[in-house]
């Protein structure tokens, strides 16, 4: 598999630097008082789990696992209606790839959450939602760790989380970096709903 960041030297020039204090980059993330959005990027190859946030969740009561093709047109419903119509659009998107690129959170035979990554473009991580009631129980961690995972395991050396303004979340969970030069990126040219 080819991998477009392969020279160190290349690496360093389109990644801003990772020693930034998290203040400074906050700062420098704003833009007028507003918050900014950028690509950042995961070198999946230092990334050293076993699947102990599966069972993490499992004791919280939540299944972390892909969604089956028969419920591809609930999950697409679902996110539509608690997210939005171009999150269900990449996740009709993952689900449909063979193998499906798509985990979801499910408690109690609800959807709770989700994760998709190979949506937009190969290599690129997202969208990600987890539903505002279950926030803060480190599921988005897990969904987006299990994302990690299956493309470390399919042999991607690098992850972009496109578009995103968690900055702080994606530095702390997966060590990402924000990569320089990357708004408005992939997602620039789309072509948007005319109402």
């Amino acid at each position: 598999m080819h991998h477009f960041f392969t020279k160190p030297d290349i690496l360093s020039k389109l990644v801003l630097k990772k020693n930034r204090t998290e203040q400074g980059a906050r700062r420098c993330r704003k833009r007028g008082g507003e918050k900014r959005m950028a690509d950042m990027l995961v070198k999946l190859y230092h990334l050293n789990w076993d699947a102990g946030f599966i069972s993490e969740q499992a004791q919280q009561g939540v299944c972390i696992r892909k969604p089956v093709g028969p419920e591809k047109h609930v999950v697409i419903d679902w996110v539509r209606a608690n997210f939005s119509a171009g999150w269900a659009s990449e996740v009709d998107v993952a689900i449909s790839r063979v193998p499906g690129t798509c985990f979801m959170a499910v408690k109690a035979d609800q959807f709770i959450g989700f994760a998709c990554y190979d949506a937009t473009a190969l290599g690129f991580f997202g969208p990600i939602g987890v539903h505002e009631t279950f926030r803060g129980r480190r599921i988005g961690s897990a969904l987006l760790r299990a994302c990690m995972l299956d493309m470390k395991l399919k042999g991607y050396g690098y992850a972009i989380i496109g578009d995103t303004t968690a900055f702080a979340f994606y530095e702390k969970t997966v060590g990402a970096v924000e990569i320089a030069d990357s708004t408005p990126g992939i997602y620039g040219s789309r072509v948007k709903h005319n109402k």
